[in-house]
């Protein structure tokens, strides 16, 4: 993706969220200019916020399911205001906030014999982890890696954020699936202005 497409959808987030702040957390109605048709493209898509470099909210989808342009604007909006760990944002926290986009490639199941063979097979800081086991499921994306170096670490943790005991990792009924993301932050453009969206 080049510069100038990840430069826009990290403004339509921000610009989604600065509508939601002004008007009581609902989603704007945002045009897509033509030249950028490559947005109606279902993604997966994640929406990251953080402030003073800690995680302020994270929303996403994992599959495909909206177009990308669509998918920003509603994980961007989720993630300020309906991420359940944290209080909605507010207006004074604007200026402090760094928005970072994650763009998935769809999840593929991985066939592993036992947790020491799952360790060696997924990547770290390259692959982003789907668990699953019976009707619960969490995912990591690959950046959790620069915090959770540890594999031991990262598997426990993605397993009680799923609600679950880090045992079930030795059970032979769990499932993995990895994707890979193409991530962009706030904080690898150094901008004084970005292209005004117009909500209609």
């Amino acid at each position: 993706m080049q510069e100038k497409e990840k430069s826009f959808l990290l403004g339509l987030a921000r610009e989604t969220i600065e509508y939601g702040v002004q008007n009581n957390h609902k989603l704007p109605e945002i045009e897509i200019p033509k030249e950028l048709e490559l947005f109606r493209e279902k993604k997966g898509v994640f929406v990251t916020l953080k402030k003073d470099r800690k995680l302020r909210g994270c929303i996403g989808n994992i599959l495909p399911v909206y177009p990308l342009f669509e998918a920003v604007i509603r994980n961007a909006n989720s993630a300020a205001f309906e991420d359940p760990r944290f209080y909605p944002l507010t207006e004074s926290e604007l200026k402090d906030i760094k928005i970072e986009i994650s763009i998935l490639t769809i999840p593929e199941k991985i066939q592993f014999n036992g947790y020491e063979e799952l360790k060696k097979l997924v990547r770290p800081n390259i692959d982003g982890v789907v668990l699953k086991y019976g009707f619960k499921s969490a995912t990591y994306l690959p950046q959790v890696w620069e915090e959770v170096s540890n594999p031991d670490e990262f598997f426990f943790s993605l397993a009680m954020k799923a609600g679950l005991n880090p045992s079930v990792l030795y059970s032979p009924n769990i499932e993995i699936e990895t994707y890979q993301v193409e991530s962009f932050s706030e904080e690898d453009f150094k901008w004084d202005f970005v292209e005004a969206i117009f909500f209609s």
